[in-house]
């Protein structure tokens, strides 16, 4: 807006302008905006770091059981001066444990194929052709991929570090053709897990926006009880959940507002994290009562959510009742606030969508935090690496990360869901 556009203004135009102006700028607390956006506090206002007082200690526990027992034994008596023979039985008062890694080099095996001459025909006879491949075993395509992502390593650090540290010679060129070679075994497990999420009663979804081969992309995930999976592409609309559920219409559907994200199950639940953030907003640009109201409302909701497994359901069904009628009256309410009245509107839109994790506690949630959590790892890769060079390795990252997230619930660890997958 130029000056002459603000001389046209009314008196109440330019109020209304510069009030939206002198509003709080969005943060994490107060919308979807990731921490790492946020402005830092300068040092001196800033919390102190270290413990804080009344903090109680703690200390690394012993290893069970240890490689090697070093005993200490006293040299000689302090009252007599007896000398203690390096044998000489005693009783552990203090222990502690001293932790090193052994020399890390390549364990080199060279296959050799020979002829051999036939003593009984004199016949030459040679072994059977080796067989070609990648020169690298396992653990190390293993450690590969886990550094590249998991640890977000890229080609030229991770080349690096192959030298350095293992003192072994990569070329990224190497590096990209393991990668290559190995994500047919992820898409296979991917298989695997995507049939069972289209059987899944209780669905959750949320996308990120990543880079492929240079243009704008997503990373969709989609979780359900036992089941991550991770889905690249090139559109961010809804034939996107539509090709991965194949048809599989579930019970229970978590996602935010996004349309895109909407009428996939048969009953919706919006998450609520997003919700309370937008009302935390509205409580600080806001004068009028009704943040405040809603901010009540959400906090009683999250209160019941965590005493679910401690109540009778008679009781789970009088306070639902409640917070239904409580809702319905805040709805009615009418503000000269524009965030508040849009606010209003959002909620009043996803009205039957509020409480349906009340209906199936065991598989719904009233947030969709664990998709949030399940796309970290995207949104590091993409500020780190700036996205993906290729279409191939997109889909093998998602692959992998469905892998990984899935068998992390059972307990595996990445680098074992890895290293299991390259082996089978």
């Amino acid at each position: 807006m130029n000056r002459d556009e603000l001389r046209e203004l009314s008196k109440e135009e330019l109020v209304e302008l510069v009030l939206k102006l002198q509003r709080p700028a969005k943060t994490s607390r107060t919308s979807s905006r990731p921490p790492s956006t946020d402005r830092k506090e300068k040092r001196a206002a800033s919390k102190p770091g270290g413990a804080k007082p009344g903090h109680k200690g703690h200390f690394r526990s012993l290893a069970e059981p240890p490689d090697q027992v070093v005993e200490h034994r006293p040299e000689r008596c302090s009252g007599c001066g007896h000398v203690f023979a390096p044998d000489a039985p005693g009783e552990v008062v203090g222990a502690h444990d001293s932790v090193d890694l052994p020399p890390i080099l390549p364990v080199v095996t060279r296959h050799q194929r020979l002829a051999c001459a036939c003593p009984g025909c004199g016949a030459r006879v040679k072994a059977d052709p080796l067989v070609a491949g990648s020169p690298f075993g396992p653990n190390i395509q293993a450690l590969a991929l886990y550094l590249k992502h998991v640890q977000h390593v890229s080609y030229q650090r991770l080349q690096a570090m192959f030298a350095d540290v293992f003192s072994l010679t990569i070329s990224q060129g190497a590096l990209g053709n393991m990668f290559e070679r190995r994500s047919a075994a992820f898409k296979d497990k991917k298989a695997v897990i995507l049939a069972r999420l289209r059987t899944a009663r209780a669905v959750a979804s949320d996308e990120t926006g990543v880079r492929i081969e240079g243009v704008n992309a997503q990373h969709w995930v989609f979780r359900a009880p036992g089941v991550v999976l991770h889905e690249a592409a090139f559109s961010r609309a809804a034939q996107v959940v539509r090709d991965v559920m194949g048809g599989h219409r579930p019970a229970f559907w978590t996602s935010d507002r996004y349309s895109a994200q909407q009428g996939h199950g048969q009953r919706h639940q919006t998450c609520l994290a997003h919700l309370a953030r937008d009302i935390a907003f509205a409580l600080e640009v806001s004068e009028d009562p009704v943040p405040l109201r809603l901010k009540l409302w959400m906090d009683d909701v999250f209160a019941l959510w965590r005493s679910l497994a401690d109540i009778a359901a008679s009781t789970v069904a009088r306070k639902r009742r409640k917070l239904d009628d409580r809702i319905g009256r805040i709805l009615c309410a009418r503000s000269d606030c524009e965030v508040t009245s849009a606010l209003l509107r959002k909620i009043a839109n996803a009205r039957d969508q509020l409480l349906t994790f009340l209906d199936a506690p065991d598989l719904v949630q009233p947030t969709n935090n664990d998709c949030e959590r399940a796309l970290r790892p995207a949104v590091i890769n993409r500020k780190v690496t700036n996205g993906f060079r290729s279409s191939w390795a997109a889909h093998a990252d998602a692959a992998l990360r469905t892998v990984i997230d899935t068998e992390r619930l059972a307990g595996v660890s990445p680098y074992h869901a890895i290293r299991n997958t390259i082996s089978t």
